[in-house]
């Protein structure tokens, strides 16, 4: 008694997205700031570091969905810790849709640096700087030379009136 193997063969094809990659000059043309701004991200923690290829450093997709999102909070009137934040909590799906401006998080919701303990720590050359323990405030500028200051821990109705006052200027 004999006994046969046979075996199926079947190649499937896994289709891949490829994103192009980016050397400094054309990161910052395409995300519309400029090298030295992308230098400055990285330090302070809002963008991975780039990849060494040889001598060159290449950046990707989504050191460019990071800036792109950058770009928007601060459009939203968010201060770079906050930033910060929002970077460190969110996936790259979600950070894609706020850069495409389909999802925009008020700057009320923004929680601040020290309530989370996930917020990037700021690589340092030097002594840290002193922690105060003050209270942290949002400026927003409602018109030139008009700035409505708001604190991070404001009560719900304080948040709700600043929500008004930004529709009716037609800022928020």
């Amino acid at each position: 008694m004999g006994v046969y193997l046979t075996a199926a063969l079947s190649r499937i094809t896994v289709p891949t997205v490829t994103h192009p990659t980016y050397k400094l000059d054309e990161l910052a043309r395409e995300a519309g700031t400029s090298p030295r701004t992308v230098r400055y991200y990285v330090q302070r923690g809002l963008l991975p570091a780039p990849a060494f290829r040889g001598k060159d450093t290449t950046y990707g997709h989504e050191h460019l969905v990071r800036l792109r999102a950058i770009r928007r909070l601060q459009q939203a009137f968010f201060p770079l810790d906050a930033i910060a934040v929002e970077l460190s909590r969110r996936s790259l799906d979600e950070l894609e849709r706020i850069a495409s401006g389909a999802e925009i998080p008020s700057p009320l919701e923004a929680r601040a640096p020290s309530a989370s303990p996930s917020a990037p720590q700021r690589p340092t050359n030097g002594p840290l700087p002193s922690v105060r323990s003050e209270r942290l405030f949002r400026r927003i500028e409602l018109a030139p030379g008009v700035e409505l200051s708001v604190a991070e821990d404001a009560p719900i109705e304080s948040r709700r009136l600043v929500e008004r006052i930004l529709r009716d200027s037609e800022i928020g």
